[in-house]
């Protein structure tokens, strides 16, 4: 098959979430299976990143880019403020590329790109696919925005989808109580890339850059600094229950301006700044060895769709602690982690749990491996194709 992936956001602008990494993993693994696939997305400075590419060169629509087998087209953005672009060459593209796709695959929502591509594919009757990423339901800023956004263009692009993916249990429920169908969702979990972690950083990596000594103990955050994340929240439950001993390492880019700063006097207020550590943005191996030398994830999230981060710090075999917010708490609660409501106090009583029934750890830490294999991409992914297949075959 001919497969379009259109993404606002693409490998290797993987500062903007979790959408680039994840559509990049889904793009090489079905060029595997023998698909070709293509990425439509926005150049948000390609040629400060061009080394990341196996080929880049000028097209009529932008640049065009070549990465692990997969085309990739970023469209030059014409007016941009934050990652919502308005893109030039989007309709040339559409009319001179889009008809030979068997069908298109639109990730997200509240930008230009996905709408205006899916009116093209129903006026060339090109089916296409929306994974909504969670973004059905605002839950961040600007609101207001967001409701008229999908008054122009949501309830058109999700009604005229052929199907909807949800990315777990919970967006399929959401997804229900606002009035769609189930029988129109297909129900695909986020995976990962389990090659990845069969061999990780050397133990004792990331202690040595970050100055952390080898009998500390490591809670690790991974994500964007939003209020969303709860963040504050960790940094006042690791100031309780580790009051005299314990690292609390805070990895991703500031999502909110002066949020950073905030939470830097929140750990200074609490007593704990000499033992808050804040990273930054972790990617790739960096990343692999922050969660190779942690002892804890924790993710205090008032919502995630899925919480990809989770299932990586899994992978490397590190038990989570999760609010009942996030998607992915099915497959931690009970098995690879606790799954707590949100609440200081429960977040408390859970960091303190972990830190001390060692039982309790090293029973969650054995069923690490058994959790990531069935967040491998190989098997989540079956579904998917067969409902590309399925659409292809009635459009013949």
């Amino acid at each position: 098959m001919r497969i379009l992936k259109v993404s606002q956001t693409y490998y290797p602008f993987l500062a903007e979430g979790g959408r680039p990494a994840k559509v990049s993993a889904i793009a090489k693994h079905l060029v595997r299976l023998g698909h070709q696939v293509s990425v439509l997305s926005v150049d948000f400075g390609i040629r400060s990143v061009e080394h990341h590419f196996d080929s880049l060169q000028p097209c009529p629509w932008g640049w065009r880019a070549e990465k692990d087998g997969v085309e990739i087209i970023y469209l030059h953005p014409i007016f941009r403020y934050r990652t919502l672009t308005w893109n030039g060459g989007l309709a040339r593209y559409c009319k001179e590329q889009l008809p030979s796709f068997d069908l298109a695959h639109i990730y997200g929502l509240y930008d230009f790109l996905g709408p205006m591509l899916a009116s093209h594919c129903r006026r060339l009757h090109v089916p296409y696919v929306v994974e909504p990423l969670g973004m059905t339901r605002p839950i961040d800023r600007n609101f207001v925005l967001k409701r008229i956004w999908h008054r122009i263009f949501g309830a058109a692009l999700l009604r005229n989808a052929a199907r909807l993916i949800a990315t777990s249990e919970q967006e399929h429920r959401e997804l229900s109580e606002d009035g769609i169908p189930r029988e129109r969702v297909l129900l695909r979990y986020n995976g990962i890339e389990l090659e990845e972690y069969k061999s990780l950083p050397t133990r004792g990596t990331f202690r040595a850059q970050s100055r952390i000594a080898p009998e500390e103990r490591i809670i690790l955050f991974v994500g964007r600094l939003i209020p969303r994340k709860g963040v504050d929240l960790l940094i006042a439950a690791f100031a309780e229950v580790c009051s005299v001993g314990g690292q609390l390492v805070v990895a991703g880019p500031e999502g909110e301006r002066g949020y950073l700063r905030r939470l830097q006097e929140l750990a200074k207020a609490r007593g704990v700044a000499e033992r808050v550590h804040f990273v930054g943005p972790l990617f790739g191996e960096q990343k692999l060895a922050a969660m190779r030398d942690s002892d804890l994830f924790v993710l205090p999230s008032e919502y995630e769709n899925f919480a990809n981060s989770v299932a990586e710090a899994i992978a490397c075999g590190i038990p989570a602690i999760v609010t009942d917010r996030c998607g992915i708490s099915e497959f931690v609660e009970g098995k690879a982690g606790l799954v707590i409501p949100r609440t200081p106090s429960a977040l408390a009583d859970a960091l303190r749990r972990l830190l001390s029934d060692h039982s309790l750890y090293a029973r969650f830490q054995s069923r690490c491996p058994e959790v990531a294999a069935n967040l491998d991409w190989d098997a989540l992914l079956r579904p998917m194709v067969g409902l590309y297949e399925e659409l292809r075959r009635k459009q013949v």
